[in-house]
């Protein structure tokens, strides 16, 4: 999950931001069409770094941003996944697991660290990340993405159970700070939003719109040249018009992603 074989001077552990929000990574079956639509749409850099050619970096102005992997289309479904600093993988799985939680992969091994792939108790998947981090923190954040989002059933029952497996609001320095709306669960780290939680998918949807899932957003400085590039490149567009601030994209394979006015955040 790192481009780099070893820590490097000023590195950033997975320890020192944990709970938050680190990195994200889509699957798809086409490698070759997920980069050409990602570079038309969201304007990013690629290269193959040490996890194999079906693993593919993206970067904005030279700044890790992003994992895609190359998936049999029997193996999973094609989205986007954010993963979750954690100071240890293992007893992280094993809090999921006791609340509830399911685990699809992991804890697994890399050169810099350790994943897995989850899934909370109403299905919605999520990963975490143990090690040193792809990117600065802060970079990473600036350049991409905005924050991500959870809908689920019930936000509030949600936050308690994220809150006791990544330990937001623990008390411990460095953890996320979480904040209770009316109508949604606010995360921060750092004094920056990272999350959302919102109320109000439905557990036996059909439709993936409607199903508890987490939703990533990309901030981009023209939402209509995205929405332009976007069905130009084998994508399609969900929600969205000209002189919006907001759109719903999904990309070749049907991998849903959020993109937001930078001016607007």
């Amino acid at each position: 999950m790192n481009s780099h074989s070893s820590a490097t001077r000023g590195s950033v552990f997975s320890r020192s931001v944990f709970g938050a929000p680190c990195w994200i990574s889509l699957t798809t079956r086409d490698l070759s069409a997920a980069e050409k639509f990602y570079t038309a749409v969201l304007g990013w850099d690629w290269r193959v770094g040490k996890l194999g050619d079906q693993y593919r970096f993206a970067s904005v102005n030279g700044v890790p941003v992003a994992g895609v992997s190359a998936v049999g289309a029997m193996e999973m479904a094609f989205a986007w996944t954010p993963f979750f600093a954690t100071a240890d993988a293992d007893q992280t799985v094993a809090r999921s697991q006791e609340r509830g939680g399911t685990t699809a992969v992991g804890p697994i091994s890399f050169a810099p660290g350790r994943a897995a792939l989850l899934a909370d108790r109403d299905g919605a998947v999520f990963g975490i990340w143990e090690g040193e981090l792809v990117a600065d923190w802060e970079d990473w954040r600036r350049a991409a993405p905005a924050f991500v989002e959870l809908h689920t059933r019930d936000a509030f029952d949600a936050a308690i159970f994220y809150a006791e497996v990544l330990g937001w609001a623990s008390g411990t320095a460095g953890c996320c700070e979480v904040q209770y709306d009316d109508e949604k669960v606010v995360l921060r780290s750092r004094g920056e939003t990272v999350a959302h939680i919102h109320s109000g998918a439905v557990d036996s949807a059909r439709d993936p719109a409607i199903r508890p899932r987490w939703q990533i957003h990309f901030a981009v400085a023209d939402v209509d040249a995205c929405l332009d590039a976007a069905p130009a490149h084998g994508g399609s567009i969900v929600q969205g018009v000209p002189g919006s601030a907001e759109a719903v994209l999904l990309d070749p394979d049907g991998a849903r992603f959020k993109i937001n006015a930078r001016s607007a955040l």
